[in-house]
């Protein structure tokens, strides 16, 4: 699988919290696809841009009050499928 762009990355983590709000699972499941320290400052930068917001202390949720979320890439498919 070829290396993912940034943009990809937030994407991908978007899609991932929709199927697991629980960070430890979320960071499980990403395992396959990015370091945990990608994962990681992945979720920072989209609690940052408010796009994600915790929703306790180990819940994480899109604040899709505030953005909607992206339209899922084709090739990005495939990897959401997999979790």
């Amino acid at each position: 699988m070829a290396e993912l762009l940034p943009n990809d990355k937030l994407i991908l983590i978007q899609y991932a919290i929709l199927k697991y709000e629980n960070e430890a699972v979320l960071l499980e499941k990403l395992k396959t696809v990015l370091s945990e320290k990608d994962a990681q400052r992945s979720i920072d930068t989209l609690i940052g841009t408010q796009r994600v917001r915790r929703i306790g202390p180990e819940m994480l949720q899109n604040n899709e009050s505030h953005t909607e979320l992206p339209e899922l890439p084709p090739h990005l498919k495939p990897i959401i499928d997999g979790f």
